[in-house]
Protein backbone atom coordinates (compact mmCIF):
# COMPACT_ATOMS: atom_id res chain seq x y z
CA UNK A 1 0.00 0.00 0.00
CA UNK A 2 1.38 3.46 -0.85
CA UNK A 3 2.51 5.34 2.24
CA UNK A 4 3.96 8.80 2.92
CA UNK A 5 7.19 8.30 0.91
CA UNK A 6 5.32 6.89 -2.11
CA UNK A 7 2.85 9.77 -2.19
CA UNK A 8 5.68 12.28 -1.99
CA UNK A 9 7.48 10.51 -4.84
CA UNK A 10 4.19 10.63 -6.80
CA UNK A 11 4.04 14.42 -6.38
CA UNK A 12 7.66 14.71 -7.58
CA UNK A 13 6.77 12.56 -10.57
CA UNK A 14 3.84 14.80 -11.54
CA UNK A 15 5.91 17.98 -11.23
CA UNK A 16 8.72 16.50 -13.31
CA UNK A 17 6.55 15.07 -16.10
CA UNK A 18 4.11 17.99 -16.34
CA UNK A 19 6.71 20.74 -16.24
CA UNK A 20 6.06 22.95 -19.29
CA UNK A 21 3.12 20.84 -20.51
CA UNK A 22 -0.13 22.62 -21.33
CA UNK A 23 -3.36 20.71 -20.70
CA UNK A 24 -6.71 21.42 -22.28
CA UNK A 25 -10.38 20.52 -22.24
CA UNK A 26 -12.36 18.75 -19.55
CA UNK A 27 -11.08 16.40 -16.87
CA UNK A 28 -12.54 13.00 -17.69
CA UNK A 29 -13.57 10.29 -15.26
CA UNK A 30 -14.01 6.60 -16.03
CA UNK A 31 -17.54 5.19 -16.09
CA UNK A 32 -16.87 2.63 -13.34
CA UNK A 33 -15.42 5.04 -10.79
CA UNK A 34 -17.68 6.09 -7.92
CA UNK A 35 -15.59 9.14 -7.04
CA UNK A 36 -17.09 12.55 -7.91
CA UNK A 37 -16.82 14.25 -11.29
CA UNK A 38 -14.33 17.09 -11.59
CA UNK A 39 -16.21 20.17 -12.87
CA UNK A 40 -13.23 21.78 -14.55
CA UNK A 41 -12.91 22.76 -18.22
CA UNK A 42 -10.30 25.11 -19.61
CA UNK A 43 -8.72 25.83 -22.97
CA UNK A 44 -5.24 25.88 -21.44
CA UNK A 45 -4.04 25.07 -17.92
CA UNK A 46 -1.04 23.66 -16.06
CA UNK A 47 -0.77 21.01 -13.36
CA UNK A 48 1.43 21.04 -10.25
CA UNK A 49 1.45 18.68 -7.26
CA UNK A 50 2.28 18.68 -3.55
CA UNK A 51 2.12 15.98 -0.85
CA UNK A 52 1.30 15.93 2.84
CA UNK A 53 1.46 12.59 4.63
CA UNK A 54 -0.89 10.21 2.84
CA UNK A 55 -2.45 12.84 0.59
CA UNK A 56 -1.46 14.39 -2.75
CA UNK A 57 -2.92 17.65 -4.03
CA UNK A 58 -3.03 18.49 -7.74
CA UNK A 59 -3.50 22.16 -8.57
CA UNK A 60 -5.01 23.00 -11.98
CA UNK A 61 -4.05 26.57 -12.88
CA UNK A 62 -5.69 28.20 -15.96
CA UNK A 63 -3.43 30.10 -18.34
CA UNK A 64 -4.79 33.54 -19.21
CA UNK A 65 -4.98 34.34 -22.92
CA UNK A 66 -4.87 37.82 -24.43
CA UNK A 67 -8.63 37.71 -25.05
CA UNK A 68 -9.28 36.83 -21.43
CA UNK A 69 -7.16 39.72 -20.27
CA UNK A 70 -9.02 42.15 -22.55
CA UNK A 71 -12.42 40.88 -21.40
CA UNK A 72 -11.35 40.76 -17.76
CA UNK A 73 -12.13 37.07 -17.44
CA UNK A 74 -10.42 35.52 -14.44
CA UNK A 75 -10.73 31.79 -13.90
CA UNK A 76 -9.33 30.60 -10.61
CA UNK A 77 -7.29 27.44 -10.02
CA UNK A 78 -8.81 24.22 -8.71
CA UNK A 79 -7.29 21.85 -6.15
CA UNK A 80 -7.96 18.11 -6.28
CA UNK A 81 -6.88 16.12 -3.22
CA UNK A 82 -6.06 12.44 -3.83
CA UNK A 83 -5.85 9.54 -1.40
CA UNK A 84 -4.25 6.50 -2.99
CA UNK A 85 -5.99 3.70 -1.07
CA UNK A 86 -4.32 0.32 -1.65
CA UNK A 87 -3.00 0.66 -5.18
CA UNK A 88 -3.26 4.21 -6.52
CA UNK A 89 -0.52 5.98 -8.53
CA UNK A 90 -0.05 8.47 -11.38
CA UNK A 91 1.07 7.73 -14.95
CA UNK A 92 1.91 10.01 -17.87
CA UNK A 93 1.50 8.23 -21.21
CA UNK A 94 0.33 8.72 -24.76
CA UNK A 95 -3.37 8.38 -25.37
CA UNK A 96 -2.83 5.03 -27.12
CA UNK A 97 -0.95 3.65 -24.12
CA UNK A 98 -3.53 4.68 -21.54
CA UNK A 99 -3.46 2.23 -18.57
CA UNK A 100 -6.43 -0.08 -18.12
CA UNK A 101 -7.54 1.29 -14.74
CA UNK A 102 -7.04 5.01 -15.46
CA UNK A 103 -10.00 6.46 -13.54
CA UNK A 104 -9.22 10.20 -13.83
CA UNK A 105 -7.53 11.67 -16.90
CA UNK A 106 -6.01 15.04 -17.83
CA UNK A 107 -5.33 15.56 -21.59
CA UNK A 108 -2.51 17.67 -22.99
CA UNK A 109 -2.97 20.20 -25.80
CA UNK A 110 -0.17 18.76 -27.94
CA UNK A 111 -0.19 16.37 -30.89
CA UNK A 112 0.03 13.48 -30.35
CA UNK A 113 -1.93 13.93 -27.16
CA UNK A 114 -0.50 12.77 -23.82
CA UNK A 115 -2.48 11.95 -20.71
CA UNK A 116 -1.78 12.29 -17.00
CA UNK A 117 -3.94 9.65 -15.34
CA UNK A 118 -4.70 8.46 -11.84
CA UNK A 119 -4.54 4.66 -11.97
CA UNK A 120 -6.19 2.53 -9.29
CA UNK A 121 -6.84 -1.14 -10.06
CA UNK A 122 -8.56 -1.91 -6.76
CA UNK A 123 -10.54 1.37 -6.68
CA UNK A 124 -9.93 2.00 -2.97
CA UNK A 125 -8.42 5.38 -3.77
CA UNK A 126 -10.43 8.60 -4.01
CA UNK A 127 -10.23 12.26 -4.98
CA UNK A 128 -12.03 15.39 -3.86
CA UNK A 129 -12.37 18.31 -6.31
CA UNK A 130 -12.04 21.66 -4.61
CA UNK A 131 -10.75 19.81 -1.58
CA UNK A 132 -8.22 20.70 1.09
CA UNK A 133 -5.93 18.70 3.35
CA UNK A 134 -8.06 16.68 5.74
CA UNK A 135 -8.17 18.62 9.02
CA UNK A 136 -8.22 15.42 11.10
CA UNK A 137 -4.83 14.37 9.75
CA UNK A 138 -1.73 15.39 11.65
CA UNK A 139 1.33 17.23 10.33
CA UNK A 140 3.49 15.42 7.77
CA UNK A 141 6.02 13.09 9.43
CA UNK A 142 8.68 13.90 6.83
CA UNK A 143 8.45 17.61 6.03
CA UNK A 144 6.70 19.06 9.06
CA UNK A 145 8.61 17.10 11.65
CA UNK A 146 8.68 19.67 14.46
CA UNK A 147 4.90 20.15 14.43
CA UNK A 148 4.40 16.39 14.18
CA UNK A 149 6.59 15.74 17.21
CA UNK A 150 5.00 18.43 19.34
CA UNK A 151 1.47 17.25 18.55
CA UNK A 152 2.23 13.67 19.58
CA UNK A 153 3.98 14.61 22.83
CA UNK A 154 1.29 17.11 23.80
CA UNK A 155 -1.51 14.56 23.39
CA UNK A 156 -0.12 11.51 25.23
CA UNK A 157 -3.07 11.68 27.64
CA UNK A 158 -5.41 10.97 24.72
CA UNK A 159 -7.19 7.61 24.94
CA UNK A 160 -5.72 6.72 21.55
CA UNK A 161 -2.38 6.08 23.27
CA UNK A 162 -3.92 3.38 25.48
CA UNK A 163 -3.62 1.05 22.50
CA UNK A 164 -0.55 -0.94 21.35
CA UNK A 165 2.17 1.15 19.73
CA UNK A 166 1.91 -0.74 16.43
CA UNK A 167 -1.76 0.25 16.11
CA UNK A 168 -1.23 3.87 17.19
CA UNK A 169 1.42 4.27 14.48
CA UNK A 170 -1.34 3.81 11.89
CA UNK A 171 -3.45 6.57 13.43
CA UNK A 172 -3.23 9.33 10.82
CA UNK A 173 -4.39 11.92 13.32
CA UNK A 174 -0.92 11.74 14.88
CA UNK A 175 1.26 9.78 12.42
CA UNK A 176 0.23 11.14 9.03
CA UNK A 177 2.19 9.13 6.46
CA UNK A 178 3.05 6.00 8.45
CA UNK A 179 1.73 2.74 7.04
CA UNK A 180 2.15 -0.98 7.51
CA UNK A 181 5.69 -1.49 6.25
CA UNK A 182 7.02 1.69 7.90
CA UNK A 183 5.73 0.78 11.35
CA UNK A 184 7.37 -2.65 11.09
CA UNK A 185 10.73 -1.16 10.08
CA UNK A 186 10.66 1.56 12.77
CA UNK A 187 9.79 -0.75 15.67
CA UNK A 188 12.28 -3.38 14.46
CA UNK A 189 15.20 -0.95 14.46
CA UNK A 190 14.44 0.13 18.01
CA UNK A 191 13.69 -3.41 19.18
CA UNK A 192 10.34 -2.26 20.59
CA UNK A 193 7.66 -4.96 21.10
CA UNK A 194 4.86 -4.02 18.71
CA UNK A 195 2.13 -4.69 21.28
CA UNK A 196 3.59 -2.62 24.08
CA UNK A 197 1.35 0.25 25.20
CA UNK A 198 1.99 3.36 23.10
CA UNK A 199 1.99 5.76 26.05
CA UNK A 200 4.62 3.68 27.84
CA UNK A 201 6.88 3.75 24.78
CA UNK A 202 6.54 7.50 24.16
CA UNK A 203 6.68 8.78 27.72
CA UNK A 204 9.98 10.42 28.52
CA UNK A 205 10.60 11.77 25.03
CA UNK A 206 11.06 15.52 24.89
CA UNK A 207 10.49 18.18 22.29
CA UNK A 208 13.53 19.22 20.28
CA UNK A 209 14.50 22.00 17.92
CA UNK A 210 16.21 19.71 15.44
CA UNK A 211 14.16 20.63 12.39
CA UNK A 212 13.11 24.19 13.13
CA UNK A 213 14.82 25.53 10.00
CA UNK A 214 13.81 22.71 7.65
CA UNK A 215 11.62 23.48 4.66
CA UNK A 216 9.39 21.14 2.62
CA UNK A 217 11.35 19.01 0.15
CA UNK A 218 10.76 19.84 -3.49
CA UNK A 219 13.43 17.66 -5.06
CA UNK A 220 14.83 14.25 -4.18
CA UNK A 221 18.30 15.75 -3.63
CA UNK A 222 16.84 18.03 -0.92
CA UNK A 223 15.56 14.98 0.96
CA UNK A 224 19.11 13.65 1.00
CA UNK A 225 20.39 16.87 2.58
CA UNK A 226 17.72 16.73 5.29
CA UNK A 227 18.53 13.11 6.08
CA UNK A 228 22.27 13.79 6.29
CA UNK A 229 21.72 16.77 8.58
CA UNK A 230 19.37 14.73 10.76
CA UNK A 231 21.88 11.88 11.15
CA UNK A 232 24.64 14.27 12.18
CA UNK A 233 22.50 15.65 15.00
CA UNK A 234 21.35 12.25 16.12
CA UNK A 235 24.01 12.11 18.84
CA UNK A 236 22.21 14.89 20.71
CA UNK A 237 19.09 12.77 21.06
CA UNK A 238 18.68 9.50 22.89
CA UNK A 239 19.06 6.46 20.66
CA UNK A 240 15.63 4.91 21.25
CA UNK A 241 13.63 7.86 19.93
CA UNK A 242 10.68 6.45 18.04
CA UNK A 243 9.45 9.84 16.81
CA UNK A 244 12.83 10.54 15.22
CA UNK A 245 12.72 7.30 13.25
CA UNK A 246 9.18 8.13 12.12
CA UNK A 247 10.90 11.05 10.38
CA UNK A 248 14.16 9.52 9.12
CA UNK A 249 13.02 6.05 7.96
CA UNK A 250 10.49 7.44 5.42
CA UNK A 251 13.19 9.79 4.12
CA UNK A 252 15.37 6.76 3.40
CA UNK A 253 12.65 5.43 1.09
CA UNK A 254 12.45 8.80 -0.66
CA UNK A 255 16.22 8.66 -1.16
CA UNK A 256 15.91 5.37 -3.02
CA UNK A 257 15.21 7.69 -5.95
CA UNK A 258 11.90 6.27 -7.04
CA UNK A 259 13.16 2.69 -6.79
CA UNK A 260 10.85 1.82 -3.94
CA UNK A 261 7.29 0.61 -3.93
CA UNK A 262 5.50 0.89 -7.27
CA UNK A 263 2.31 -1.12 -7.94
CA UNK A 264 3.06 -1.29 -11.68
CA UNK A 265 6.61 -2.61 -11.34
CA UNK A 266 7.37 -6.31 -11.28
CA UNK A 267 10.85 -5.78 -9.83
CA UNK A 268 11.09 -4.56 -6.24
CA UNK A 269 14.69 -5.67 -5.71
CA UNK A 270 15.98 -2.30 -4.45
CA UNK A 271 13.08 -1.82 -2.09
CA UNK A 272 13.25 -5.41 -0.84
CA UNK A 273 16.99 -5.04 -0.20
CA UNK A 274 16.23 -1.98 1.94
CA UNK A 275 13.62 -3.80 4.06
CA UNK A 276 14.94 -5.32 7.27
CA UNK A 277 11.74 -6.69 8.80
CA UNK A 278 8.63 -6.35 6.65
CA UNK A 279 8.02 -9.63 4.76
CA UNK A 280 11.60 -10.71 5.52
CA UNK A 281 12.34 -14.40 6.04
CA UNK A 282 12.82 -15.33 9.67
CA UNK A 283 10.51 -12.61 11.00
CA UNK A 284 7.27 -13.27 12.82
CA UNK A 285 3.90 -11.90 11.83
CA UNK A 286 0.55 -11.59 13.57
CA UNK A 287 -2.68 -9.74 12.89
CA UNK A 288 -3.34 -6.79 15.18
CA UNK A 289 -6.74 -5.93 16.66
CA UNK A 290 -7.71 -4.17 13.41
CA UNK A 291 -6.83 -7.16 11.23
CA UNK A 292 -3.63 -5.60 9.83
CA UNK A 293 -0.55 -7.82 9.64
CA UNK A 294 2.29 -6.78 11.96
CA UNK A 295 5.84 -8.01 11.25
CA UNK A 296 8.33 -8.17 14.09
CA UNK A 297 11.10 -10.09 15.81
CA UNK A 298 11.13 -11.47 19.35
CA UNK A 299 8.41 -10.91 21.94
CA UNK A 300 5.20 -9.34 20.56
CA UNK A 301 4.42 -7.56 23.82
CA UNK A 302 1.79 -7.77 26.58
CA UNK A 303 -1.12 -6.43 24.49
CA UNK A 304 -0.83 -8.95 21.66
CA UNK A 305 -4.15 -10.45 20.47
CA UNK A 306 -4.87 -13.88 21.87
CA UNK A 307 -5.14 -16.86 19.53
CA UNK A 308 -4.11 -14.76 16.55
CA UNK A 309 -2.80 -16.76 13.58
CA UNK A 310 0.17 -15.81 11.49
CA UNK A 311 -0.64 -15.07 7.83
CA UNK A 312 3.01 -15.57 6.92
CA UNK A 313 2.91 -19.34 7.56
CA UNK A 314 -0.14 -19.62 5.35
CA UNK A 315 1.63 -17.76 2.54
CA UNK A 316 4.64 -20.06 2.77
CA UNK A 317 2.40 -23.10 2.70
CA UNK A 318 1.06 -21.92 -0.64
CA UNK A 319 4.54 -21.37 -1.99
CA UNK A 320 6.30 -24.46 -0.66
CA UNK A 321 3.36 -26.80 -0.43
CA UNK A 322 4.65 -28.73 2.57
CA UNK A 323 3.41 -26.77 5.61
CA UNK A 324 0.01 -25.60 6.77
CA UNK A 325 -0.79 -22.31 8.50
CA UNK A 326 0.34 -23.66 11.88
CA UNK A 327 3.85 -24.30 10.57
CA UNK A 328 3.55 -28.06 11.05
CA UNK A 329 4.47 -30.61 8.42
CA UNK A 330 1.61 -31.33 6.09
CA UNK A 331 0.26 -34.86 6.08
CA UNK A 332 -1.78 -36.38 3.30
CA UNK A 333 -5.43 -36.17 4.18
CA UNK A 334 -6.85 -39.53 5.22
CA UNK A 335 -10.10 -40.59 6.80
CA UNK A 336 -10.26 -42.40 10.13
CA UNK A 337 -9.53 -46.09 9.86
CA UNK A 338 -12.93 -47.20 11.07
CA UNK A 339 -14.73 -44.97 8.58
CA UNK A 340 -12.53 -46.19 5.74
CA UNK A 341 -13.22 -49.84 6.54
CA UNK A 342 -16.94 -49.24 6.81
CA UNK A 343 -17.00 -47.59 3.40
CA UNK A 344 -14.93 -50.37 1.84
CA UNK A 345 -17.24 -53.02 3.27
CA UNK A 346 -20.24 -51.12 2.08
CA UNK A 347 -18.77 -50.80 -1.39
CA UNK A 348 -18.01 -54.51 -1.55
CA UNK A 349 -21.53 -55.28 -0.44
CA UNK A 350 -22.94 -53.18 -3.24
CA UNK A 351 -20.61 -54.80 -5.76
CA UNK A 352 -21.42 -58.39 -4.72
CA UNK A 353 -25.14 -57.83 -4.45
CA UNK A 354 -26.86 -60.59 -6.44
CA UNK A 355 -28.88 -59.68 -9.43
CA UNK A 356 -32.61 -60.11 -9.39
CA UNK A 357 -33.85 -63.46 -10.64
CA UNK A 358 -37.14 -63.67 -12.35
CA UNK A 359 -38.70 -67.02 -13.14
CA UNK A 360 -35.44 -68.86 -13.12
CA UNK A 361 -33.38 -66.42 -15.22
CA UNK A 362 -31.64 -63.09 -14.73
CA UNK A 363 -32.47 -59.77 -16.28
CA UNK A 364 -29.85 -57.00 -16.24
CA UNK A 365 -30.65 -53.33 -15.76
CA UNK A 366 -29.26 -52.37 -19.16
CA UNK A 367 -31.52 -54.81 -20.99
CA UNK A 368 -34.44 -53.60 -18.99
CA UNK A 369 -33.75 -49.98 -19.88
CA UNK A 370 -33.29 -50.74 -23.58
CA UNK A 371 -36.48 -52.68 -23.74
CA UNK A 372 -38.40 -49.91 -21.97
CA UNK A 373 -37.00 -47.32 -24.38
CA UNK A 374 -38.15 -49.40 -27.37
CA UNK A 375 -41.64 -49.63 -25.97
CA UNK A 376 -41.45 -53.41 -25.39
CA UNK A 377 -43.09 -54.93 -22.38
CA UNK A 378 -40.79 -56.39 -19.78
CA UNK A 379 -41.55 -59.20 -17.44
CA UNK A 380 -42.05 -57.89 -13.90
CA UNK A 381 -43.39 -59.53 -10.75
CA UNK A 382 -46.61 -57.58 -11.19
CA UNK A 383 -47.11 -59.20 -14.61
CA UNK A 384 -48.10 -62.47 -13.00
CA UNK A 385 -50.89 -60.73 -11.12
CA UNK A 386 -52.26 -58.82 -14.08
CA UNK A 387 -55.57 -60.05 -15.39
CA UNK A 388 -55.74 -61.40 -18.89
CA UNK A 389 -58.01 -60.15 -21.62
CA UNK A 390 -61.66 -60.08 -20.79
CA UNK A 391 -63.65 -63.16 -21.64
CA UNK A 392 -60.78 -65.60 -21.17
CA UNK A 393 -61.25 -68.11 -18.38
CA UNK A 394 -59.57 -71.07 -16.82
CA UNK A 395 -56.41 -72.61 -18.12
CA UNK A 396 -56.42 -70.55 -21.28
CA UNK A 397 -56.15 -67.31 -19.25
CA UNK A 398 -53.49 -68.75 -16.99
CA UNK A 399 -51.46 -69.99 -19.93
CA UNK A 400 -51.54 -66.57 -21.50
CA UNK A 401 -49.87 -65.07 -18.40
CA UNK A 402 -46.96 -67.56 -18.35
CA UNK A 403 -43.77 -66.31 -20.04
CA UNK A 404 -42.05 -68.61 -22.51
CA UNK A 405 -38.43 -68.70 -23.71
CA UNK A 406 -38.08 -68.09 -27.43
CA UNK A 407 -34.67 -67.60 -29.03
CA UNK A 408 -33.18 -66.33 -25.77
CA UNK A 409 -35.69 -63.52 -25.42
CA UNK A 410 -38.29 -62.79 -22.81
CA UNK A 411 -41.68 -62.02 -24.32
CA UNK A 412 -45.24 -61.89 -23.19
CA UNK A 413 -47.99 -63.79 -24.93
CA UNK A 414 -51.01 -61.70 -25.50
CA UNK A 415 -54.37 -62.94 -26.53
CA UNK A 416 -56.39 -61.49 -29.26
Amino acid sequence: MPEGPELHLASLFVNRMCDGVVFTGAVRKSEVSKSPDVPFTCEAYRITAASRGKEVKLTLTPMKSDDDKKLGITAGPMDIVFRFGMSGFFRFTTQDELPKHAHLRFYSAETPCRVLSFVDARRFGSWQPGGTWQPDRGPCIMFDYQSFREKVLSHLSDRAFDRPICEVLLNQKYFNGIGNYLRAEILFRLNIPPFAQARTVLEGLESEDLCENEKPVKEESSATKILDRTIKKKEKVEAADLLRLCHTVPLEVVNLGGKGYDPEKADYSDFEAWLQCYYVDGMKSVRDHNGRTMWFRGDPGPMAPKDSKSPKAKKRAKKEGDHDYTGKKKVARSRPESTTKEKVVKRETVTKKPKKEKDGFQETGSKRQKSEQKGQEVNTPQDKKRPTARGRKGSTAEAAAVPQRRSGRVTRLSSK
